[in-house]
């Protein structure tokens, strides 16, 4: 998993990636491929 300062660049590195807000962290999941998971702060 990465852990960036800016989260919207890393969305468009796949079509299926989405933003999802848990426990106040942002995080990109991909069901398709998780490779381009990433986390936020």
């Amino acid at each position: 998993m990465k852990v960036v300062s800016s989260i919207k660049s890393l969305k468009g590195r796949h079509p299926d990636n989405k933003i999802v807000r848990r426990k106040g962290r942002v995080y990109i999941i991909n069901k398709t491929n998780p490779r381009y998971k990433a986390k936020q702060g």
